[in-house]
């Protein structure tokens, strides 16, 4: 087994919870990536660790306890995995969130029978026929696929693409989110997929629809938002800037029978003030944007985009409405969030109760000692 060495600074990050340790604090380790048994400046066994040599995050935590990492001990964190998903009513959903389950830089979702996986570092990819074998024993696919196709795999000196590890994937898969149905595209679609973190969002924000109600769902994309909000509307409003997304939400729409839903080409910045000076108004808005804040630097001006729509969506509530809002931006953190949301009510002059703050499902676990795991924020107001 390799070793590496780190300064008393590395070791503390690991003894206070985050599993990460950068190049500046490793003093010694290997040329080639793979798994190291990792000791402080005294000699003292740390734990074991995958080591990318050409990566900042030159350790990354797998295991404190001095044991060997091989195909028993992949199937025994993989089990525990599983074991912790059972309940989910849906068929698609995060098997592995990397650092969030204790298994750094794996990503496996599953979408009904088959599994996308992402190995994230060049220490994991040493791992990559062990990691596949138990896959295979645990969840029993009939396929899995590599979704290579990240910026990541390449700061790790990694090759990218999109490649069949195992069996057959096909290119479209429906899948159920309690009583919805859509589509997922395992081989081209965002993520690996689809964007399996908002589900339990989605199932909130259906429940909040009053029994024939109206409801708007911007930034709506495939529509996942919007097919929950009619389960109970007699209409809803699908906004995106994107009318081949929008297209795509109206296959999911027809897979559902639902015929209620409105399907408008439009970017949500310009629509808002425009359908708010129309009066229109709606019993339930959700605002779920892509990420605004791609880094630090970026943040001031995401809050005030941020700001700006929910602003615009908060005139456009009918009394008693709900907005629920969201932000997938890591950069952008919980407190901010919450302090914009507070002033875009100002603003509005809404008066606005929280009714709730939202995060990730139980599928993309939050620790809450590494920051990193949890980049999903938002919460539902409720309009007076």
């Amino acid at each position: 087994m390799s070793e590496a060495f780190v300064s008393d600074r590395g070791a503390k990050r690991w003894t206070t919870g985050h599993p990460w340790i950068y190049r500046s604090d490793v003093r010694e380790h290997p040329d080639a990536p793979g798994i190291v048994a990792v000791r402080d400046g005294r000699g003292r066994f740390l734990g074991r660790a995958l080591c990318s040599p050409r990566s900042e995050i030159r350790l990354r935590l797998l295991e404190r306890r001095d044991v060997p990492i091989d195909a028993a001990w992949w199937r025994e964190r993989l089990t525990s995995c599983r074991v912790r998903r059972d309940g989910i009513d849906a068929t698609a959903w995060r098997a592995v969130h990397a650092e969030g389950d204790g298994l750094p830089a794996l990503v496996v979702d599953r979408y009904d029978r088959w599994l996308v996986v992402q190995l994230l570092s060049a220490g994991l990819e040493t791992q990559r026929g062990l990691i596949v074998d138990a896959l295979r024993d645990v969840f029993e696919p009939e396929g899995i696929l590599f979704r290579h196709d990240v910026p990541t795999r390449r700061l790790e000196g990694l090759d990218d693409g999109v490649e069949l590890a195992y069996g057959s994937v096909p290119e479209q898969v429906e899948v159920r989110e309690g009583a919805i149905r859509w589509y997922a595209a395992p081989w081209t679609g965002q993520k690996t997929g689809a964007f399996l973190d908002q589900r339990e969002n989605r199932l909130a924000a259906g429940a909040l629809v009053p029994s024939g109600g109206t409801a708007l769902d911007c930034f709506s994309y495939h529509g996942s938002f919007a097919l929950h909000l009619a389960q109970r509307a007699s209409h809803v409003t699908a906004l995106d800037v994107s009318g081949e997304a929008l297209a795509r939400g109206a296959e999911h729409a027809a897979l559902n029978g639902f015929s209620q839903i409105d399907f408008v080409t439009g970017d949500a910045f310009d629509v808002l003030p425009a359908w708010g000076k129309a009066g229109r108004r709606f019993d339930v808005v959700v605002v779920d944007p892509p990420a605004f804040a791609k880094s630090k630097a970026n943040v001031p001006a995401a809050l005030r985009g941020y700001h700006e729509v929910n602003r615009r969506a908060m005139r456009l509530l009918a009394p008693g409405g709900w907005l629920v809002s969201a932000s997938c931006s890591f950069h952008v953190r919980r407190p901010e969030f919450l302090a914009m949301l507070a002033g875009a009510a100002a603003d509005s002059g809404r008066r606005l109760t929280l009714h709730a703050v939202l995060g990730q499902g139980v599928d993309h676990p939050e620790v809450i000692t590494i920051p990193e795991t949890g980049y999903l924020k938002g919460a539902i107001l409720r309009a007076d």
